[in-house]
């Protein structure tokens, strides 16, 4: 079944027959239809996404920290595309810092092994099911996730800065 003339208002409201408990609330940035899923659920609905619709490319996984959201600290943002149909998805999946882990895509998309590789490195997130999860950019030996805001971006201590450049 390929959908044709896809929209963000026909498209969310699919998704919702479908999945009806899996599918969060929406928003639309600059025509970006973007929609929260249950990280249980997120394999499942981009399955059936590649496998009922057009909208089967991948673009892009990627993590977010929000270090003041409790028990949703983490988001895993993914970019899907249908090529024929020009139109585009964002799906996040929001994980607490206590079961940071969701499903891999590495089964649907060969694609999603780097994505998800760096998503590890940086954020510490772990995609069950992952052919090799292992850092790829940072070295092995580092023991924490650099991307995360749990670090200060510089040394509080250093008295060469005048900070008052800077806005701050």
């Amino acid at each position: 079944m390929e959908n044709k003339s896809l929209t963000n208002d026909s498209f969310y409201a699919q998704l919702q027959g479908v999945f009806n408990d899996a599918i969060g609330n929406k928003e639309e940035q600059f025509d970006l239809l973007t929609v929260e899923v249950k990280s249980d659920k997120m394999f499942e609905v981009i399955k059936w996404m590649k496998e009922n619709t057009s909208i089967n490319y991948l673009t892009l996984i990627g993590a977010v920290h929000y270090p003041d959201n409790d028990g949703r600290e983490y988001a895993v943002v993914y970019h899907l595309h249908s090529l024929t149909e020009n139109f585009r998805i964002r799906l996040k999946a929001f994980l607490s810092k206590d079961h940071l882990s969701i499903d891999s895509l590495t089964p649907l998309y060969a694609g999603a092994n780097w994505m998800e590789r760096e998503s590890f490195d940086f954020y510490g997130v772990k995609f069950l099911g992952h052919p090799g999860l292992k850092r790829i950019l940072n070295e092995d030996s580092m023991d924490y996730h650099p991307m995360r805001k749990e670090y200060q971006l510089e040394d509080a201590t250093r008295e060469d800065k005048d900070d008052t450049y800077f806005g701050r």
